[in-house]
């Protein structure tokens, strides 16, 4: 009997628990908003949400919110492509110093709430804003609160996906390959002809997940008002408190998730972006006399994307006395925040370590399908979590003990990042050897002893980078938190988006700067913990 058939019941019941609490957590709240869409205020079956989504659907208003939607999600994809493909391909094949810092630098958006860097560019583009004292240029306000904008602040904010998959997918060519390519062809048209057709279907389906992602944004199109699904179906449920219209405005939502998803998954197939140790990547090179020409690019880049937006947050605020009266004013809502975004983290990682190692370990013809299911069920969006919570939770026995408590906006941070963090840990236990589990059960070990003992230290390293990137998307979860969080119970981005239409730009300025720079501090520290494979050189 191999170790893929002997299943401890120690084990079967720990991984059967874990997923039970994967499907009531993250699954189980977008599924009751689609249950619930066939069902009238009364409780009787009835396809009127649907007939009013049809009906919004042959209408000019449902035209507008797809055509938005969709140009919104195809607009930030093709921006965040052109930025990031390059800068992957840079840092996987030439040799250059300081690429480390290039690397971490380039993650500040992705880390940074898209809804900050939407406020940074509102507070940039405004009349009295940082661009127009710096050139005196008014830019309109149809620029400022528009698509364009929108397109353009989430654009900058998801590169950094793109160049973290192509370059992980450069690094996966063989290198044989491409020194026998050289016998007949230069550099470049080895980059060309090898490379260039071994990435492009990760890169296509990065561009397919960024494309979900920002059409399920909602703080950005929010903030700068722009009509599209997230934002209507947020308006259908807060202010009008209309269930089944804002579950059937998701359908839309759920399909293209349900559709861009797969496609994106069969393109890329099963693979892991660290599957193997000491695997020695493809070719690099010397940038030669080219240096000088791709420092200025990756300069400008990050002035654009990182540095322009840090500073107009800091015009804005009129120094750090405006900063620390800002804290003092929301000091409630930050500890709220540092409290319940490592509660969570925490939470977060202790489960996804069973899931991860549950499939990681798994032989099933099933097992593509839970990858899939994975990534359908994070890209949903935030508002759609929130209302589905909002349906489970809000009732007698429950409502007291859990929807009018903090407890509620941790179950938030569970449903929507126990998949990412389960995605980001499976790669780490399939490094981990079979051969040493079964080891240790032929010496008397039980299953428990040799997972805690044996297979948890080797993937320290991976366990809290996890949680710290779990941690920041925690700390800068708006959507959901915004529907769910009980009255006194604010976090600080729910608290900085309701203080936008209430206070002054320097106060809201203030606090939008002290929640970057407080997700731009684990990212210093989650760089000490990532590591690039050994054959790496140009560090």
């Amino acid at each position: 009997m191999t170790f893929h058939q002997f299943l401890p019941r120690a084990r079967a019941a720990a991984l059967g628990i874990a997923n039970f609490l994967l499907v009531a957590l993250c699954f189980l709240p977008p599924l009751y908003m689609f249950g619930q869409s066939f069902f009238d205020t009364t409780g009787e079956l009835s396809l009127a949400s649907y007939k009013q989504l049809i009906s919004i659907a042959v209408n000019s208003r449902g035209r507008e919110l797809l055509l938005s939607s969709v140009a919104l999600g195809a607009g930030a994809a093709m921006i965040a492509t052109l930025l990031g493909f390059p800068l992957g391909i840079l840092l996987a094949r030439v040799r250059f110093p300081g690429k480390r810092f290039w690397r971490t630098a380039f993650l500040a958006p992705l880390v940074v709430p898209p809804y900050i860097l939407a406020l940074a560019w509102i507070l940039a583009s405004g009349k009295a804003g940082f661009l127009t004292s710096l050139t005196g240029i008014e830019f309109p306000i149809n620029w400022t609160y528009s698509l364009g904008g929108a397109i353009v602040v989430l654009g900058t904010s998801y590169f950094p996906l793109s160049m973290l998959a192509t370059e992980a997918a450069a690094r996966r060519v063989s290198r044989s390959q491409e020194e026998a390519a050289l016998l007949y062809r230069n550099a470049g048209g080895v980059l060309r002809h090898i490379t260039l057709p071994l990435v492009a279907p990760t890169v296509l389906a990065t561009w397919l997940i960024i494309f979900v992602l920002a059409t399920a944004e909602f703080g950005v199109p929010g903030l700068l008002r722009v009509r599209v699904f997230t934002t209507e179906v947020f308006t259908a449920f807060a202010a009008f408190y209309d269930f089944g219209a804002a579950t059937a405005l998701t359908a839309p939502l759920l399909l293209i998730t349900l559709l861009i998803g797969t496609i994106a998954f069969w393109l890329v197939g099963e693979y892991d972006l660290t599957a193997r140790r000491n695997f020695a990547g493809g070719l690099s090179f010397a940038l030669g006399r080219m240096q000088w020409l791709v420092f200025s690019i990756f300069a400008l880049i990050f002035l654009v994307a990182v540095i322009t937006p840090l500073v107009s947050l800091w015009y804005e605020t009129e120094g750090f006395l405006h900063v620390f009266a800002a804290i003092g004013d929301s000091a409630a809502a930050l500890m709220n925040s540092l409290v319940l975004s490592g509660t969570g983290a925490t939470l977060v990682v202790s489960l996804a370590v069973w899931l991860a190692y549950g499939r990681a370990r798994s032989t099933g013809f099933y097992r593509r399908f839970y990858d899939l299911s994975l990534i359908v069920i994070f890209a949903v969006p935030g508002t759609v979590v929130g209302i589905g919570l909002i349906g489970l939770w809000n009732r007698p026995g429950l409502s007291g003990a859990i929807y009018t408590s903090p407890f509620i906006i941790v179950i938030a941070y569970l449903a929507r990042f126990v998949p990412l963090a389960t995605l980001l840990l499976m790669t780490s236990f399939r490094q981990v050897p079979t051969s040493q589990e079964e080891s240790a059960e032929i010496a008397g070990a039980g299953w428990l002893r040799t997972f805690f003992t044996i297979v948890l230290p080797q993937i320290r390293q991976s366990l809290i980078a996890v949680w710290i990137i779990v941690f920041i998307f925690c700390f800068g979860e708006l959507g959901a938190t915004l529907l769910v969080s009980p009255p006194g119970e604010s976090t600080l981005p729910v608290r900085i988006y309701t203080l936008i239409a209430n206070s002054t730009p320097g106060d809201v300025a203030a606090l939008a700067l002290l929640q970057a720079g407080l997700v731009l501090l684990p990212l210093a520290v989650l760089s000490l913990f990532f590591r690039f494979e050994k054959g790496e050189r140009g560090q």
